[in-house]
């Protein structure tokens, strides 16, 4: 139906309005009796297979029936309806490699939503120790990046932590130019990382800004903080940053690579169940890694299950037996799949499970 007026169109928006906030509220309503099972059972209050499930189910029927929103539009709003669920059913605490602006912050948020509690870290190692003590439930940090390659820490402290991957998140590592100043003639000074500051580059001689002085800090989020001091300034920092310091975007993605993507895990002390869309991590240590053909032999068993790697990455063990080698190992399926359960039953003594996980979107 078209309205012939603004006013008609507002009226509109209202009573649709009113529509969708009844039913947000019988769906929560259904959800404090979801919580309250869970509790009896000992159930996971955050179940990302279900939720993906979920979003595909509803873009596609947004695609039959042709409607406006798209899967992305579907995922922004749904993910943030699910976060408000769970917290609910129990309030999330969520730990993150901070500090508070940064990728990891967005990346967490991009799941948790608004309504969680976030603790930014200022190492992995930290957030790990968050986990272990069970002052949070959930922990977001990276694991590996486009460019350059897999976080280290993050796979070391896998191997020695009780904590498991439930999920993971691709995330493209978009810069931000964000200032007070009404025209780009009016900046003086530019605050961020060395880093964003060379990720940046064409966009800043485009602009005529490589003259300006450009001031390094310790993490994007500083450079935002420092920006929104000074109406002359401006930061080269992450969307969530600037939105956090209330200073305005003058551009966004500026960033010179465009396929700079970043892939974060979150880790939790559940395991998911299957969802026929899934991804396995493990950390094996080869027994007789020094005899001749040992890795082809161990990667053979899962060929001859018909077990696709999707990654394999050689880490030193650091441990007490010496000089040797993790190998740090993703495949699709879930470790509960029969096919799957047989190779790892057979290398158990030598492979160290890091969680079975909804695969998701956008793979590096």
């Amino acid at each position: 139906m078209k309205y012939k007026t603004l006013d008609e169109c507002r009226v509109a928006i209202d009573k649709i309005d009113d529509e969708i906030l009844k039913l947000l509220n019988e769906r929560m309503e259904v959800v404090k009796n979801v919580g309250e099972i869970k509790n009896k059972t000992g159930g996971a209050i955050y179940r990302p297979e279900r939720e993906k499930a979920i979003i595909n189910r509803l873009a596609q029927l947004s695609k039959e029936s042709g409607g406006a929103l798209e899967k992305s539009a579907i995922e922004a709003i749904f993910l943030e309806i699910f976060a408000v669920a769970r917290n609910l059913e129990l309030p999330e605490k969520v730990a993150f490699l901070g500090p508070e602006g940064s990728f990891t912050h967005q990346a967490a948020e991009s799941r948790f939503g608004a309504m969680s509690e976030y603790i930014a870290i200022n190492s992995i190692n930290g957030v790990f120790r968050e986990l272990e003590s069970k002052r949070v439930k959930f922990g977001v940090v990276p694991i590996e990046n486009s460019q350059d390659g897999v976080v280290g820490e993050s796979l070391d402290l896998l191997s020695q932590s009780s904590a498991k991957i439930v999920a993971e998140l691709y995330m493209p590592i978009s810069l931000s130019f964000a200032t007070k100043a009404t025209h780009i003639k009016d900046i003086k000074k530019i605050y961020s990382k060395d880093k964003a500051f060379g990720e940046a580059k064409k966009f800043l001689i485009e602009h005529n800004l490589m003259e300006v002085e450009h001031i390094l800090v310790e993490s994007t989020a500083k450079a935002a903080i420092l920006a929104g001091r000074d109406e002359n300034s401006a930061a080269i920092c992450s969307h969530i940053a600037a939105k956090m310091y209330n200073i305005p975007v003058m551009f966004d993605s500026i960033e010179d690579s465009k396929d700079n993507t970043t892939r974060f895990v979150i880790l939790s002390d559940f395991k998911n169940t299957p969802s026929g869309d899934d991804k396995t991590s493990i950390l094996a240590k080869l027994k007789d890694a020094t005899k001749p053909g040992a890795l082809y032999h161990f990667l053979k068993d899962f060929d001859d299950a018909k077990i696709n790697l999707s990654k394999i990455e050689s880490r030193p063990a650091k441990d007490k037996s010496g000089f040797g080698y993790w190998f740090y190992i993703d495949f699709y399926g879930h470790i509960d799949d029969k096919h799957i359960k047989k190779v790892i039953d057979k290398h158990k003594d030598e492979i160290v499970w890091l969680g079975s996980y909804t695969r998701g979107e956008n793979e590096i």
